[in-house]
């Protein structure tokens, strides 16, 4: 896999990472067990079956969490470090730069990546418990598994493809952020 594929394919993962950390660090663990990635040195833990059956029970459980009402916005506050922390480490197991500087600054930007995703992701929910009374959220959160799960699978079919829907999707989301917060700011400011 060329150097343009690898960032491709880590951009896809972190978005997917923002909006379901485990799941997408689970999805790389699968594919550098079973050999479609070869993860750097560092980062070869993730191809091991422990490793990769930890994280999929920890992404079901992820996944069932996020539709239980109050639970689901404790782990939306928890993931605020875990998405971020998942994202990086997707980055460093899917990338092979000529540097471990290189590799720590593509590692941060996936983070933050992970964590903007996260923020449009947070503001959608409160934007459905305020609508809903939370009823919603269920269903909100069943989209989120379906768009990250695909997001991660289709990655490694069509990295580019992916990297370039994913990028219109974080932009998306930040101006969803931005509105709801300049929305809500102005209904405090009035009252």
């Amino acid at each position: 896999m060329d150097a343009a594929t690898q960032y491709a394919l880590a951009y896809s993962l972190t978005t997917a990472a923002g909006v379901r950390a485990v799941l997408a660090l689970a999805v790389v663990s699968v594919a550098a067990h079973i050999g479609l990635l070869h993860p750097p040195a560092f980062f070869a833990w993730l191809a091991s079956p422990v490793a990769m059956w930890i994280l999929i029970v920890v992404a079901l459980l992820e996944l069932l969490a996020d539709k239980v009402p109050v639970l689901d916005h404790a782990l939306h506050v928890l993931q605020i470090v875990v998405k971020p922390a998942a994202a990086a480490i997707v980055v460093g197991g899917t990338v092979h730069p000529q540097s471990n500087e290189m590799l720590v600054f593509l590692m941060v930007v996936g983070a933050l990546n992970a964590l903007g995703v996260h923020a449009g992701i947070a503001t959608a929910r409160g934007a459905s418990t305020l609508a809903t009374a939370g009823l919603g959220n269920p269903v909100v959160s069943t989209v989120e598994d379906a768009g990250a799960l695909g997001t991660s699978l289709l990655a490694f079919v069509a990295p580019f493809v992916v990297a370039v829907a994913a990028l219109l999707f974080t932009i998306a989301m930040l101006v969803l952020a931005r509105r709801t917060y300049v929305s809500v700011r102005a209904r405090s400011t009035s009252s």
